[in-house]
């Protein structure tokens, strides 16, 4: 009997060997919740991570600041953000015991977009924030058609509207008419079905539907971003309770390796370097 209990404890201390080493053998699935920007690389490299380390991963696109609010109730292992957490957020999660650690995944810009027939090639920071507080209008004063200016924002929980209202707006009011859309994928369709429309997206979200804009003289796209000549940039994050270890730490790593990076690239992100 002793034989037989010596050799059961073996096999088990070779069976957990063997799991510490594959990431998802004995795992339970990762929670995902956030950004829509940040989301369609959680959803990629879930399909990945679970394909290679069949760990189960389920991501939600609430929004940055419901990301935040998940990672502080303890109801997701990472939340997507595509802006920092506040003050606020951290002292809220302090609170509960939470340590939140920012593990930047990707480099974006915020791409200003118009319908495709919009004529207008390039705008300032200052004639974008002008348009998006209601003092301009109509796109004739821009050098464009005797047409009026449609508006579209993202909604208030949004880590994207936070980081056009910082890095554009510097305290100024969106004019009270903007429309409100709920993610980046609804401001495009928009803006595709809007002749007179100007909205923002990530970089991930531009096609042929719409028109990017130059901001500044410089137009976004990866090179810019990564370069820092087009000022509209930002890091996309995925914060985790403390260092990220264990699955989640394999998860978290990903931006890191060639098939993590070559992901980014794909989706029309930056990778961090």
């Amino acid at each position: 009997m002793r034989k037989l209990a010596t050799m059961l404890v073996a096999l088990m201390v070779i069976m957990t060997t063997g799991w510490a080493g594959n990431a998802g053998a004995a795992s339970k699935a990762i929670v995902i919740d956030g950004s829509t920007t940040v989301g369609p690389i959680a959803k990629s490299f879930a399909s990945y991570f679970m394909k290679k380390y069949k760990v189960p991963v389920t991501v939600s696109e609430s929004g940055s600041g419901n990301g935040a609010k998940s990672l502080i109730n303890g109801s997701c292992d990472i939340a997507d953000m595509s802006r920092s957490m506040k003050p606020q957020e951290i002292a809220a999660a302090k609170a509960r015991k939470i340590n939140p650690v920012a593990n930047v995944v990707a480099l974006d810009g915020l791409a200003m977009i118009v319908h495709p027939s919009n004529p207008v090639r390039a705008l300032t920071e200052a004639q974008i924030a002008d348009i998006f507080s209601g003092r301009l209008n109509n796109w004739r004063q821009v050098g464009g058609p005797n047409f009026p200016i449609v508006v579209i924002q993202r909604e208030s929980n949004s880590g994207t509207q936070e980081t056009f209202k910082e890095l554009v707006m510097k305290g100024r009011a969106v004019v009270s008419g903007a429309e409100t859309q709920a993610s980046n994928g609804a401001v495009k369709n928009r803006v595709s079905q809007t002749r007179g429309a100007i909205g923002f997206v990530g970089l991930g979200y531009l096609d042929a539907s719409v028109k990017k804009i130059a901001v500044n003289g410089v137009l976004p796209s990866a090179a810019t971003v990564k370069n820092k000549t087009y000022r509209l940039s930002r890091d996309l994050y995925m914060y985790t309770n403390g260092k990220p270890a264990g699955v989640v730490g394999t998860f978290i790593d990903l931006p890191n390796t060639p098939d993590g990076k070559r992901i980014i690239q794909e989706l029309g992100f930056v990778p961090k370097y």
